[in-house]
């Protein structure tokens, strides 16, 4: 089981995996009725929960999740009540009846929170949207458009579905690629079926040793 963590933190993560991407304090007031600040926000951001940076002219702090909060969040939806104290709010100990109920789903079909809360999918036959991600560091960028695109944990991706979703240049993509294979943290392969490949996945692709890599895996998540 998961640290449990306070009400107004347990209540913090879970606003921002609804949302699922960077949101500001005065939205999570507009949203919640609560600011992320002082000892909340340095134990969320102490635990790497969360990532937390100043912005705009009055410094207000942005929030965004980690794939460390993401994963938190997944092993929160199988506590069997709200964190202590307790308390008598029925409306608390009613959501994580919910909470469980979605944590069951997500085991019976192999399903991620991502899965849940990521972009709608498209109409069959409608022509593709590709939707980029802005914020935040280029490598939470292609983390972000892993878990959009990924049907299942440590799957692999295809950069030629990814490169369009990060609103990056090419190099600096693969500067960024290349430093977080050589530490291990994503793995790069080529495809095996090269007569599939296309034309856009030779323009995608990325070369480390000699070798166009076509494929993306991300451990964790």
């Amino acid at each position: 089981m998961t640290d449990r963590l306070g009400h107004k933190q347990t209540a913090a993560m879970f606003t921002l995996m609804v949302l699922g991407r960077e949101v500001p304090n005065q939205e999570l007031q507009e949203v919640v009725g609560f600011t992320l600040t002082g000892k909340d926000r340095t134990t969320l951001n102490g635990l790497g929960y969360v990532d937390s940076e100043p912005s705009g002219p009055r410094k207000s702090f942005v929030h965004v999740l980690t794939d460390s909060g993401w994963g938190w969040c997944e092993k929160e939806l199988a506590a069997d009540g709200p964190p202590p104290p307790r308390g008598q709010s029925t409306l608390a100990s009613a959501l994580y009846v919910l909470l469980r109920g979605l944590n069951d789903f997500l085991q019976r079909e192999n399903k991620r929170l991502f899965h849940v809360f990521g972009p709608a999918a498209e109409p069959s036959g409608a022509e593709p949207i590709v939707e980029q991600i802005p914020h935040g560091t280029l490598e939470e960028r292609i983390r972000a458009a892993y878990r959009e695109l990924v049907r299942e944990p440590r799957g692999w991706v295809g950069l030629v579905d990814l490169r369009p979703k990060l609103g990056a240049p090419a190099e600096e993509v693969d500067a960024v690629l290349k430093e977080l294979s050589r530490a291990g943290k994503v793995h790069l392969v080529p495809e095996d079926n090269r007569k599939a490949l296309t034309a856009a996945d030779h323009e995608a692709a990325i070369r480390i040793g000699g070798e166009d890599n076509h494929l993306l895996s991300i451990e964790a998540l």
